[in-house]
């Protein structure tokens, strides 16, 4: 059994929140460049602002993008482990509390009735999953809402089968449009129940941008669905370039006989995500 106090955990997610709120992460910066090498007109202008921007951030050690998101914290536990110190939501949310007054991050976390802001961007959305060994893998995703907001969930019928999945995962950004500040990257859960199946999405974000899944089936409907979204021609910001996604990214998990959940959760172009393994 290995021991672990949950201030361990805290200062790695601190430093892992500030890290993501100034930077993209290396596939996400590629997939941009790429796609500015192969633009042109005003998706290429809008391309090369969002490039040059990332480099001034980082550069500078600023925010990367005004929305420095809700912070989601992605677990996995390893059973042999044993917590001590105080309890782990908690350990968490300090963690992130401290990071983004150090940052200096704007803080957008609110009731969602009164819209009273909460002050520190606490709550973070915190996710744990008990796996085998000693180890905690810790992945950390400032998720701005410009994006989320543009997500959704299909329970589909079974027999709408792989085109239905496609459809879903299609018609979702091309009804985000603009607004979710495209290019996009896109998560994409398949199966489950309708709870398990949106994590599943979530999850699909912490892969690196142009990933293929190792079932060759699912990275078919990436790549399908890759395809059909650049070919409706939102493009960069709107502006009708030829890169609308710089990527798709599906998980999936068994579901019941009668069902075929499908989550689909919009990321803007800032790709912030940090993992470790304590």
């Amino acid at each position: 059994m290995r021991i672990i106090d949950t201030n361990e955990i805290a200062a790695k997610i601190y430093e892992m929140a500030l890290r993501a709120g100034t930077r993209l992460t290396p596939s996400c910066k590629r997939a941009l460049q790429q796609a500015e090498n192969g633009e042109n007109g005003a998706a290429l202008f809008a391309l090369h602002t969002l490039n040059e921007n990332c480099a001034l951030a980082e550069r500078e050690n600023l925010p990367v993008c005004q929305d420095t998101g809700m912070a989601c914290v992605m677990l996995e536990i390893g059973q042999d482990v044993h917590l001590t110190g105080a309890p782990l939501t908690e350990a968490v949310n300090g963690a992130v509390r401290r990071a983004y007054a150090d940052g200096y991050f704007r803080k957008s976390i609110c009731d969602p009735i009164t819209r009273e802001n909460t002050g520190d961007n606490t709550p973070a959305a915190v996710h744990t999953d008990i796996c085998a060994g000693e180890r905690i893998k810790i992945a950390y995703l400032p998720k701005g809402f410009g994006s989320e907001n543009m997500s959704a969930i299909y329970m589909l019928k079974p027999a709408q089968g792989v085109d239905g999945i496609i459809n879903a995962i299609v018609e979702t950004v091309k009804k985000a449009g603009s607004r979710p500040c495209p290019p996009v990257y896109v998560g994409v859960g398949i199966g489950g129940n309708f709870d398990g199946c949106a994590h599943l999405a979530k999850r699909a974000l912490l892969r690196e941008v142009g990933s293929a899944n190792q079932r060759a089936d699912i990275a078919e409907i990436e790549r399908r669905a890759l395809v059909e979204i650049n070919n409706r021609g939102i493009g960069c910001q709107g502006f009708h370039g030829k890169t609308t996604a710089i990527g798709v990214s599906c998980e999936w998990a068994p579901t019941h006989i009668a069902g075929l959940p499908v989550a689909v959760n919009i990321q803007c172009h800032c790709v912030r995500c940090e993992k470790e393994i304590l």
